[in-house]
């Protein structure tokens, strides 16, 4: 992945190994003290975050030492402004060092086997707790750091942080405990976040759950109060959910609720209000109602500030000309301007639109595969249909391509999520907001070091690695899927109990099972449907019911006859203890998840050929009356795709036809696709917008080819563009067009030499329509398509093209 080299602000990280002490053996610190010369109570909390995680890794206890230890043998721990109640030689090391900006830390090596761990302020010292915690090496009865590590850091950016709302709509959260969300934030702490983002009681899900251990009003007090203890800012996620905010009455109600939640929060440093998704509301009404928000929230916390975004699903420029009016009018209760999911201006623009001294935070979705902010780009189709749009899925390498493409834009972020699933990334995305020229094997190395095992650290990074790769290119294609699978085994072979039972290697073990799994059937399902294929094919010589009957056959035995029955029940098995340690939810009925919310589990199965279509397909031809309209009709469904002589194919969810698509921005530049095409998923239901597992149901109901769930789309009013060529310029040429996927939009289909192949029409009604294409249009031998929706739409999308020569 391309790292980029444009100017920020802050220091880089600075890491110092010492040339002199090349061939020196690591520091020995498992009989060493604890000492401070401060009695801060924050200070004290490092302490003990440093104490507790060394005791559950090796069995040692270090004591606290009540003075400076002369024989040396210790961790120093230190603040920047008490370093000169210090001995001299250990002054001169650390100052030696880099100078600190906020939140910095410096963690070196001093005299007498010694290891300093000094920070410009509170966080500071718990960041350089962390580093010292995911650097050493930690065995039972053992700790040892190297001796040339010498670090002095700050954080680039000011706000790094992630989002862990405790409700039900999550795959995880609504499950875990207080103890479970204190030691998740402290775990993120570790990493340098600095901020946690909670969510009201009342949100656009249910109230409750059958996971929750206590209210939700209960345990947002406690994620306050958790992040109170390690000195972290709590930021609350506070979507418009009343009726009105115009009527007094209306209002008075919306407040009477904040004011419950704000006055219990022990702690509140910002509010985030999305604009919409849900809640949307006109500019001018949302903030006239933010300034009565605000006045009630710094009664409480009086420090506390608004962030807001212009996240709406079907904007138009009057809305965001209002919008970007009042956000420039710098309100003394307004922090800035948040960019997330489903805001249509790209951030470069956002900039320009805001005056310089206005901030942006990003809300980066690093929870969703598809229909996401940042989808995974050019996903393979089976993996949609299984994993689903929120499975486990650490991209390493792509959430640091997606930070670095837009950090420069903003003052940091607070992630989106929506449970343990995005685990890897959220510790990915916290280095790459302190240091974005953080190399990602590093933050993998750390992560498995400190979660997995120092004798895991390569294997356990490397391995991470390859389950990203797992979604590279075609799942048929990508032989390192069985590679990812084996280099799993390996260390779950050798591995001892403890990390057997481990959720985080439990995670990764059961992706690595079910990538392998879905890949082998999906091999043995293609296979199937050919064999099944070449007896329709046969159906003049056999007859059309025993051609159908024959190839029917067939099909069923992909449940009939199951291959790989151990990755089966081996991911079931990780679904159970996943569930049992961390509320995982992976299974709808087993284990209470809500459907697209995780539950891929559920999906292990779910056909990955054309069966429930051709199964479909054979139903209907049986229904017919005569042998020769049978045939005629097996006959066109084995040929559904062919466009007749001189003709064109193409779908466009297939990477052979990608070519076609004109391209705009690479996705290095442009992650989220905001001003390029990307693929979508999904085949679309009349009345619906939203779909929860992709499979072969469209329209009214019924079931539909394959090709149908997977299509080229843009977002907003950026055009899509196909381009053809080495046509027959004298020739008539007429287009079929199958428009499928998520959005019903109203769309224009035009030619680059400006002809009308049709005005807007309302798509998600009907799939297929065909068009005449104008001689004119075609006469050089090549055109290009053009599709472009109305204002307020959410985009253009187009699934397959049948370019037929009259």
């Amino acid at each position: 992945m391309p790292y980029r080299t444009s100017l920020r602000f802050l220091i880089p990280l600075i890491v110092i190994l010492r040339s002199g002490l090349a061939f020196s053996q690591p520091l020995d610190l498992s009989k060493s003290q604890i000492f401070s010369p401060s009695d801060k109570a924050t200070l004290l909390r490092s302490i003990e975050v440093l104490q507790n995680e060394i005791e559950k890794r090796t069995g040692i206890k270090l004591p606290v030492a009540k003075k400076l230890p002369k024989n040396g043998n210790m961790i120093l721990i230190v603040s920047e402004g008490d370093l000169s109640k210090l001995p001299a030689p250990f002054q001169n090391v650390v100052s030696a060092l880099p100078e600190l900006k906020n939140e910095g830390f410096k963690l070196v090596s001093g005299p007498s086997n010694t290891i300093i761990i000094t920070g410009k302020d509170a966080r500071g010292i718990l960041y350089g707790v962390g580093r010292f915690l995911r650097k050493a090496e930690m065995t039972q009865g053992k700790l040892q750091l190297n001796a040339r590590l010498a670090v002095s850091t700050s954080p680039r950016y000011p706000m790094r942080g992630h989002q862990l709302g405790y409700r039900p709509k999550t795959n995880a959260y609504d499950a875990f405990t207080v103890a479970g969300f204190d030691q998740y934030i402290r775990e993120l702490a570790l990493f340098g976040a600095n901020t946690i983002e909670i969510l009201p009681p009342r949100t656009d899900d249910d109230a409750t759950s059958r996971h929750m251990k206590i209210s939700a009003a209960q345990m947002i007090v406690e994620q306050s109060r958790i992040c109170k203890s390690y000195g972290l800012d709590v930021s609350i996620w506070y979507p418009n959910m009343g009726k009105n905010y115009t009527h007094p009455d209306s209002i008075a109600k919306e407040l009477a609720e904040r004011d419950q939640v704000f006055a219990s929060l022990p702690k509140l440093d910002g509010l985030f209000v999305p604009a919409g998704d849900p809640g949307e509301l006109e500019p001018d009404v949302l903030f006239a109602w933010l300034e009565k928000e605000a006045t009630l929230l710094q009664k409480y916390h009086p420090k506390a500030k608004i962030w807001v975004s212009p996240q709406v699903f079907r904007p138009t420029q009057k809305w965001f000309d209002a919008f970007f009016s009042h956000a420039n009018k710098e309100y003394p209760w307004f922090s800035g301007v948040v960019f997330g999911p489903w805001v249509k201006i790209p951030v470069q623009k956002i900039r320009e639109m805001l005056k310089p001294s206005i901030p942006i935070r990003h809300y980066p979705d690093i929870t969703h595969n598809y229909s996401a902010q940042y989808p995974v780009p050019h996903w393979d189709l089976a993996w949609a249909m299984t994993l689903g749009r929120e499975s486990i899925n650490p991209r390493p390498f792509d959430e640091k391509a997606i930070h670095n493409a837009l950090d420069q834009y903003g003052i940091g972020s607070v992630s989106y999520s929506e449970g343990t699933n995005d685990d890897v990334n959220k510790f990915v995305w916290s280095d790459q907001d302190w240091d974005p020229e953080m190399p990602v094997i590093e933050t993998l190395r750390d992560y498995a070091r400190l979660f997995f095992g120092t004798e895991y650290k390569e294997a356990g990074a490397q391995a991470i690695v390859d389950l990203e790769k797992n979604w590279h290119g075609e799942v048929v294609d990508n032989d390192g899927i069985g590679i990812t699978l084996r280099q799993w085994q390996s260390i779950e072979k050798s591995a001892p109990l403890k990390l057997l039972q481990n959720p985080r290697f439990q995670m990764g073990l059961i992706r690595a099972y079910f990538d392998d799994y879905t890949r082998q059937r999906l091999i043995y399902e293609l296979e199937l449907e050919q064999q099944a294929r070449r007896a329709l094919a046969s159906a003049d010589q056999s007859g059309a019911v025993k051609a159908l009957r024959n190839a029917e056959s067939l099909l069923e035995k992909a449940w009939k006859e199951r291959i790989l029955p151990d990755h089966q029940q081996k991911c079931f098995d990780l679904a159970d203890s996943l569930f049992k340690s961390i509320g995982a939810q992976l299974t709808m009925k087993k284990h209470g998840a809500m459907s697209g919310r995780g539950n891929f589990v559920d999906l292990i199965n779910m056909p990955l050929n054309d069966v429930p279509y051709l199964l479909d397909q054979f139903k209907r031809i049986e229904k017919l009356t005569s042998e020769a309209e049978m045939l005629r009709e097996i006959d066109q469904l084995l040929h559904r795709t062919d466009p007749g002589p001189g003709g064109f194919y193409d779908h466009f969810g297939d990477p052979e036809s990608w070519y076609r698509v004109v391209p705009a921005l690479s996705w290095e530049e442009d992650p989220g696709s905001l001003q390029s095409p990307r693929i979508g998923f999904g085949v679309g239901l009349v009345g619906e917008e939203w779909v929860d597992e992709i499979q072969a149901t469209g329209f009214k109901g019924q079931v539909t080819p394959r090709a149908w769930m997977k299509q080229a789309k843009t977002l907003y009013d950026q055009p899509l563009q196909i381009r053809y060529d080495n046509l027959d310029p004298d020739a008539t040429y007429r287009i079929r067009i199958s428009y499928t996927g998520r959005f019903r939009s109203r769309m224009r289909m035009t030619t680059d030499d400006g002809q009308t192949i049709h005005d807007f029409i309302q798509t998600g009604e009907q799939p297929t329509f065909e068009f005449n294409v104008p001689k004119a249009a075609t006469a050089d031998g090549k055109v290009i398509f053009e599709w472009t929706c109305g204002e307020g739409e959410r985009g253009s999308q187009v699934t397959e093209i049948w370019l037929m020569k009259q």
